[in-house]
């Protein structure tokens, strides 16, 4: 069986959802105030290297940019956002749209899961402090079935 991250057109297919779903969040009133102290120029694909970790890819995120706390930190000490969340999750299936990966019914469903998962948890779970992230997080891996190790028996 495939893995997520290659029936969603691996690092290419996951590229354009990054810019995809970046430009939707820049459009957007509540989202885009994530960014107004700036980003990184290759944030898109240091995102699509994020994602395809997450959905069965190759390890380029962790072997060039960091490990999960390094991400859960830039994410945390903003205090709680839950319409900002619900917003980027907006974006996102938007931009599953945007790309076309929104029609296999199956994909589009394991990719709003995940997106939603991921922002409502991992990356809002230190709203206080990024000092509250402790050291060592690995990037949660995610399948067919979900979760990897916690939801699902399933390996990626």
């Amino acid at each position: 069986m495939q893995t997520v991250y290659e029936v969603a057109g691996a690092a290419d297919g996951l590229l354009r959802l990054a810019h995809a779903w970046h430009a939707r969040v820049m459009a957007d009133e509540v989202v885009s105030h994530a960014f107004s102290h700036g980003f990184r120029a290759d944030h898109s694909q240091r995102l699509a290297a994020y994602w395809a970790e997450a959905l069965g890819g190759p390890t380029t995120y962790s072997d060039s940019y960091g490990d999960e706390t390094s991400v859960v930190r830039i994410h945390s000490g903003n205090g709680p956002h839950e319409e900002m969340d619900r917003r980027a999750i907006a974006c996102f299936d938007q931009a599953l749209v945007d790309v076309g990966l929104a029609r296999d019914d199956r994909l589009r469903q394991v990719l709003h899961d995940y997106f939603a998962w991921t922002t409502t948890t991992t990356m809002s779970r230190y709203h206080g402090s990024a000092d509250d992230v402790p050291d060592g997080l690995r990037i949660p891996q995610w399948s067919w079935n979900g979760l990897v190790g916690e939801s699902s028996p399933d390996e990626i």
